[in-house]
């Protein structure tokens, strides 16, 4: 045999012992070193050894733990771990008499990485502590070294490592192998940014070309701050994506109704008029002469609340309830005692498979229902945990009064009831938020989902009509004053999985508002010609409406698409409805980036740098909308950010009101990154580290 053909034999001998490793039955192996988890879908790099470290749960190798894989699987992969780990202990003492023996050949090889750190900035500044690349480090390691020296100097947020475009950075980087240059400063802030920004303009270009037939929702999103300053963010949906357009300072004039009504007749102008189908206002500004505005002056576009806001603003008012703000302030409770001691916490962590016991959602009021769905979760593990020995015997937690307080309220059976009857009134609510705030086209569903909802309240309460009354009438006053449009009900009369339900009972009290928007969009009696014989057609499954396939699709593809494929025999009407069923009812589907939004527009920057940064946010959005595309799976929550917010009521005490309005809106897990994070950041480098560098 020769040489070529053993090292091709060993190859396969090692690559077969590793496919034999009993943990690839729970994983599916990708291309490279990748894997992905089968119980969560996670793909992780570095193969099977991490993909170990995932499923066991435990807080290390830098992975994160997986939530959904079983108990059995975990123990049975910490055992492997452990015993891997004693093989190992065993052979070191032999590792360490080898690499005494061989350390004076090394002394070069260190000199050279010394002479070569030592130009570094991190170097100069710190020459005696930042610690030299060990001789011993692999490829892999070195590169990971440098990565991580690269976010600590230039205090980098973690979850940077998490976007698409690092990945795809560092890739490109390896394929131009050594010696590669990096752009310099000045070619990233002139050449690049406008490479990209045109880059991004034609594409949003291309997306233009399907609102003749979809339509388009204009988005306007707004924050205010305790210093009055106003910014107004528009942004345009439509079924194959969303673009961010720009953003305003509107801190001038945003009393003024002539300059509002002007600012948004130029935006709805840019997209022109006859594309609009809907702008989608918050309700941070009074923009009831806005509305009327634009309803006066454009015959054809209607103005919606969000759907998302208006939800809010209900679990907002059943977490004000007085026993459910009791359930809420006990779990607070409970999680501040824990996660403000690190040997609680990995207490915790030891008890909960390394689970967290918090969630931080998109608002205040929907992080405080996740929060209690996941103690109701923990419930016995909790339990479990405050009687065990290694809690009772530990002076550090027995003698706190806030751990007499949390035994009193874990052993509370009156406090657990609380806790399922709060999850159980929240959870039909967070249902819808999860529907309309997925990016999706949900306007059509927006009214049975509501519908639903209700009748979850009514079942749930069916012995207790004073509680159920209570729930009740919160929703139907968030519903009549803020979230009912003739919009919605036109998107349910027109939605086949609605139209043709035979449970559904709301239709003909929903009829009245499809003839008014029909009445809105097709204003002209030669444009309403043959509508009623249309109309007559589709609700009794009439020509296409009624053959196996369009039947059969009813509840598996998009009202819109449905329409689109099927409603050939009533054109009018399907124009209508494909560009009704074709719009987003929310805008919490979109990332906020309030921080550099700020610094946009800081008084104390000049015109160029202000040109500069509305272009990066200009890209920096747009990545960010286009990830959330490309990236959302069906295992993701759209209401729930994966990190938790360590700056919130769950975790620390808030003597003091929110300095800005933003933050009680809209939570405070914004950017990818933790307040915790940036306030640690402006405590250590300072308040006025320019974004970006400018």
């Amino acid at each position: 045999m020769n040489f070529e053909k053993c090292i091709d034999l060993s190859a396969y001998i090692v690559t077969v012992v590793r496919e034999k490793d009993v943990c690839w039955e729970y994983a599916e192996k990708l291309d490279g070193n990748k894997v992905r988890c089968k119980f969560c879908l996670r793909v992780l790099n570095g193969g099977i050894s991490r993909l170990k470290h995932h499923l066991s749960r435990l807080p290390s190798k830098g992975v994160n733990p997986c939530s959904k894989v079983r108990d059995d699987v975990t123990d049975r992969v910490r055992a492997i771990i452990a015993s891997k780990e004693d093989v190992k202990e065993t052979s070191s003492t032999k590792k360490q008499k080898l690499v005494e023996v061989k350390s004076p050949g090394n002394v070069s090889a260190s000199k050279a990485l010394v002479s070569t750190d030592t130009t570094s900035p991190v170097a100069k500044v710190f020459p005696a502590v930042t610690p030299v690349a060990p001789p011993s480090l692999n490829s892999q390691e070195n590169a990971e070294r440098s990565i991580a020296l690269f976010f600590f100097e230039n205090k980098l947020d973690f979850g940077i490592a998490r976007s698409s475009s690092y990945q795809l950075m560092v890739d490109a980087i390896a394929k131009c192998g050594p010696g590669f240059t990096g752009p310099s400063a000045e070619t990233l802030k002139t050449t690049w940014l406008e490479r990209i920004k045109s880059e991004m303009s034609l594409q949003s270009k291309d997306i233009e070309k399907e609102w003749m037939t979809t339509g388009c929702t204009i988005i306007a999103d707004t924050w205010t701050d305790n210093k009055s300053r106003a910014l107004i963010n528009f942004l345009v949906s439509s079924p194959s994506r969303t673009f961010f357009h720009k953003s305003v300072d509107a801190s001038a004039y945003f009393k003024n109704m002539k300059c509002l009504a002007d600012l948004f007749d130029s935006v709805i102008q840019d997209f022109g008029p006859d594309n609009v189908v809907q702008v989608i206002m918050d309700s941070s500004f009074n923009y009831t002469g806005v509305a009327n505005h634009i309803l006066q002056n454009y015959s054809t576009i209607f103005v919606s609340p969000c759907v998302s806001q208006c939800l809010n603003l209900i679990l907002e008012e059943f977490s004000k309830v007085d026993w459910v703000n009791r359930c809420i302030l006990q779990g607070q409770t409970i999680s501040k005692f824990i996660y403000n001691s690190a040997s609680m916490l990995d207490l915790m962590k030891k008890y909960t498979g390394g689970q967290e016991l918090i969630r931080t959602g998109i608002t205040k009021s929907v992080s405080s229902f996740l929060s209690l769905q996941s103690i109701l979760k923990q419930k016995s593990r909790l339990k479990h945990m405050f009687n065990s020995p290694e809690y009772c015997t530990n002076s550090l937690y027995v003698n706190k009064p806030q751990s007499i307080s949390c035994i009193s309220i874990v052993e509370d059976s009156d406090f657990w009831r609380a806790v399922e009857e709060s999850v159980a009134i929240s959870e039909p609510f967070l249902k819808v938020l999860r529907e309309v705030a997925g990016g999706k086209p949900a306007v059509g569903s927006i009214y049975e989902l509501m519908t639903r909802a209700k009748e979850s309240i009514r079942t749930y309460y069916i012995m207790d009509e004073n509680k159920c009354k209570t729930f009740l009438d919160i929703v139907d006053r968030k519903w009549r004053d803020q979230l009912h449009s003739p919009l919605h009900s036109a998107a349910a009369f027109l939605n086949p999985s609605i139209q043709y339900n035979p449970e559904i009972k709301f239709l003909s009290s929903i009829k009245e508002d499809f003839f008014k928007v029909l009445e809105k969009l097709l204003p002209l009696p030669e444009m309403r010609r043959d509508i009623t014989s249309q109309i007559f057609t589709f609700t009794k499954a009439m020509s296409m409406f009624g053959c196996s396939l369009a039947m059969e699709a009813r509840d598996v593809v998009s009202p819109g698409l449905w329409w689109e494929q099927y409603g050939d025999s009533a054109p009018v009407l399907q124009r209508v409805a494909i560009r009704i069923l074709s719009q987003v009812c929310s805008s919490f589907t979109f990332e906020r980036h309030w921080s550099a939004f700020q610094q946009i527009h800081s008084e104390k920057r000049n015109k160029i740098d202000r040109e500069t940064l509305n272009d990066l946010v200009y890209i920096n959005y747009n990545l960010k909308l286009a990830r959330h595309t490309r990236t959302k799976s069906i295992e993701a929550d759209p209401i729930q950010f994966d990190d938790i917010d360590m700056t919130s009521e769950w975790v620390e005490e808030s003597d003091n009101s929110s300095p800005s309005q933003w933050l009680d809106r809209f939570g405070s897990a914004l950017d990818g990154s933790d307040l915790n994070t940036r306030q640690y950041n402006a405590a250590i480098f300072g308040s006025n580290d320019h974004i970006f560098g400018l």
